[in-house]
């Protein structure tokens, strides 16, 4: 844990939230300087002093969120990644950035919370709003710091905790407290937030909030402090039992779940690819997101789109993402081959998650009459200032789609400006209707194989049915149907490892088996296969024996083990304050107070 960058964060928090200036999102917030002496006197300044937190603290993140939750997971394909081939370690610099950036959540989220209790001036429907919407994103950056790390300390306080110098002998708390802790901020955010957003600019709600914390429930039910081993010397991994997951757990988030789906008005979106587009940044699918904008602060935006788009896909020159793609072994889970030019498409969301070739796109590149893959490797779109990269660049046969806006005609088309360098206001949904709906199954099939109970078909059925041509509601399903849909459905969204992970706590074997068996490398002679079957007008041009290109086969499977689930706590953390080598111990919740 950073601490040093926590104090440091904490003071700019403390001296005026001066990040809470970003603009354009939700209410905007007032130009002129503020402290907490002065602010948070009416609904506006509550509201504004709140909105950063849907961005800034979460920046430094970002590529953690998606090297783990994706490249880890067997989703992403990054070349020789430390996270694709698990010899991660604690000198990483995303990881440091990653842990950073949640405990600066944390503060922000608590120092925010408690300037706005303490405020006078304001309604106290939108105070109970505000400090609702604080407690979910602390709850949030600690559900991903439990999935991430393991046992970390519990800092209720933050601020209080660097005044009075105990940053240095703070102990991890265990797994279990750290659950119970998420599920008492949650369950106090629940009876703050109001029912519905009344702003209608994408604010959490008490729906939301009831989302994650069913999701939190799913994931606490199948982990056991008393099927969990820490092992001497490794400080933050774990070692896990094969057990029955906790059944009032699964019947909680079960409970959860259904409240969503069906007392809070949201519906799926019937097209699923237009989740993902900028008019949608705000909808009734997206829960809860990072709300980025183009503002004038550093740390607001969106920078996704660079770390995993095309050489020259935007015009700003940040693109630097052709070299990855998504994997093989999710190519394989679509039905897709990347070795033939025949594009399945019967899942839709194949093509709005794993960009392929013969692949086009009508919200790309909208002002060029649409965007095609291989004529911008190839040929690109010179009249338009896209010249291309004049190659096949993603090893895998596939590339991103899902954080990518487009051109800067496409984002000023939603935004009313053109992107900047690393800079966009596309959001990114982390929290989405459709992972409610298989959480539900999920929860409700509880320890059983498989569930023909009515509502678990429906709600399993409106998920897939939404996206997969022809499917028709089955009278079963299993565990394992859940489990792929939950891919098919999430991939690329920064989820797919936490799955993993929860697996783990009670299914060790088959989470590593599965992991071992994917096919995680690339293609060998892809540029040259394509190459020429678009030189050669195409399906004409296609001849597979006369440039050959293979699956590689030659990478070893990766080192999966029972260390891999819990990743390493940065070494600058652990140098500033060794106990985090020791194992971890109880934390009395008893004076959690808000």
């Amino acid at each position: 844990m950073k601490l040093y960058n926590i104090k440091s964060l904490a003071c700019i928090a403390l001296l005026g939230l001066s990040m809470s200036s970003c603009e354009k999102y939700l209410d905007k917030p007032t130009e002129d300087g503020y402290d907490t002496s002065n602010y948070y006197s009416n609904d506006a300044q509550c509201r504004a002093g709140v909105n950063y937190l849907y961005n800034s603290p979460w920046y430094d993140f970002m590529r953690g969120f998606f090297k783990v939750g994706e490249v880890m997971s067997g989703n992403y394909y990054m070349g020789s990644s430390p996270y694709l081939t698990f010899t991660l370690d604690g000198s990483d610099a995303d990881l440091a950035n990653m842990s950073a950036s949640l405990w600066a959540v944390n503060t922000h989220s608590t120092t925010v919370y408690n300037n706005i209790k303490n405020a006078s001036g304001a309604s106290e429907a939108v105070k109970n709003a505000t400090m609702g919407e604080c407690l979910t994103w602390k709850a949030m950056a600690y559900f991903y710091m439990v999935r991430s790390f393991g046992a970390v300390p519990i800092i209720h306080m933050p601020v209080e905790t660097i005044n009075s110098q105990q940053s240095t002998s703070l102990r991890k708390a265990k797994i279990s407290n750290i659950y119970d802790y998420i599920i008492l901020l949650l369950e106090k955010a629940i009876t703050l937030l109001p029912d519905s957003d009344p702003t209608k600019n994408g604010r959490i709600d008490k729906y939301a909030a009831k989302a994650l914390l069913a999701k939190v429930y799913l994931t606490k039910a199948g982990f056991s402090e008393e099927n969990t081993t820490y092992n001497p010397g490794t400080y933050s991994y774990i070692t896990c039992t094969a057990h029955q997951r906790n059944a009032a757990d699964l019947a909680k988030a079960a409970e959860l779940a259904l409240d969503v789906i069906e007392n809070s008005g949201r519906k799926l979106m019937d097209n699923y690819s237009d989740i993902f587009r900028g008019e949608n940044n705000v909808c009734d699918e997206a829960l809860i997101s990072w709300a980025w904008t183009m503002g004038s602060h550093w740390t607001c935006q969106n920078s996704f789109h660079c770390d995993l788009s095309i050489e020259g896909f935007d015009e700003n020159g940040d693109c630097w993402g052709g070299w990855g793609g998504p994997s093989v072994d999710l190519q394989d889970a679509f039905d897709e081959n990347a070795l033939s030019p025949d594009r399945q498409n019967v899942d839709a969301r194949r093509k709005a998650t794993l960009m392929m070739i013969n692949d086009e796109y009508d919200y790309f590149y909208a002002d060029c009459g649409g965007f095609e893959l291989l004529k911008f490797c190839y040929n690109g779109y010179k009249d338009d200032g896209h010249p291309g990269p004049d190659q096949w660049e993603s090893p895998t046969g596939a590339g991103e789609v899902k954080h990518l806006y487009g051109d800067n005609a496409d984002h000023a088309r939603f935004y009313g400006a053109n992107a900047g360098r690393m800079a966009s206001a596309l959001y990114t949904h982390l929290l989405r209707l459709a992972d409610v709906y298989l959480i539900y199954c999920e929860a409700a099939m509880g320890n059983n194989s498989s569930s023909s109970d009515p509502k678990v078909l429906e709600y399993f059925y409106q998920v897939r049915h939404r996206s997969v041509k022809g499917y028709v509601k089955p009278a079963s399903i299993t565990w394992e149907d859940i489990w792929k849909e939950r891919r098919l459905e999430l991939a690329c969204e920064g989820d797919r490892w936490y799955d993993f992970v929860r697996r783990y706590y009670y299914d060790p074997s088959g989470a590593i088996a599965e992991i071992k068996a994917q096919r995680r490398n690339g293609y060998n002679g892809l540029n040259d296969l394509y190459k020429a079957y678009y030189n050669g007008g195409k399906k004409d041009g296609w001849n597979i024996d006369a440039h050959p290109a293979s699956y590689d086969t030659g990478a070893a499977a990766p080192n999966v083990t029972d260390r891999s689930f819990t990743i390493p706590l940065p070494s600058s953390d652990i140098s500033y304050n060794p106990l985090l080598m020791e194992a971890p111990e109880d934390f009395d919740l008893s004076g959690i107070t808000f």
